[in-house]
């Protein structure tokens, strides 16, 4: 299976947020190219949440270019041959974390945000994970740092976007 067509399967069996959940299938049926970074008018992306075994805390990124702490996430990849596989790869490359669990049921939401041109939309499609036991943390080059907050302070220091991506994930567990 293509990940074009595990992206549709994911997005069909996802059952929230139904106006976004329908305008990320509008967007690849219009766009057989929008999984890609090179799909100018937006793209799919993948995302994750780690979350800490003890299930108290969340590990974010201080991302270099926006300086803003966010999930470990991104661009899909020519190897990814499912939208969670990207999720997971993008979650390892970040955090350095290796043996990361997804959570079961899929996606925890969908955050459809804007970009900077000459692309226009990022489709991010968000999951949450787990961290093994003893988890070692390093910073990406994408990073200036990588850190593990308690979820009562994810608010302080995160927008909007990881603070309903937190709720979701603590709903799901």
């Amino acid at each position: 299976m293509s990940l074009y067509d595990d992206a549709v399967l994911v997005l069909k069996g996802y059952e929230d947020q139904e106006e976004l959940r329908q305008a990320y299938l509008d967007h690849l049926a219009a766009h057989p190219d929008g999984l890609w970074k090179a799909c100018h008018a937006g793209h799919i992306t993948a995302s994750a949440l780690v979350i800490d075994p003890s299930r108290e805390r969340v590990l974010l990124t201080l991302h270099r270019k926006l300086r803003m702490w966010l999930q470990m996430g991104g661009h899909c990849e020519p190897q990814d041959t499912s939208l969670e596989a990207a999720a997971l790869r993008e979650a390892t490359e970040e955090s350095g974390v290796t043996g990361l669990t997804l959570l079961p049921g899929g996606p925890v939401r969908l955050d459809r945000h804007p970009i900077p041109a000459p692309c226009h939309w990022h489709f991010d499609v968000q999951y949450a994970v787990l961290a093994p036991p003893e988890a070692d943390v390093t910073v990406s080059d994408e990073s200036l740092d990588v850190r593990w907050f308690p979820y009562g302070e994810v608010a302080d220091v995160a927008d909007e976007s990881v603070v309903r991506l937190l709720e979701a994930a603590r709903a799901r567990l």
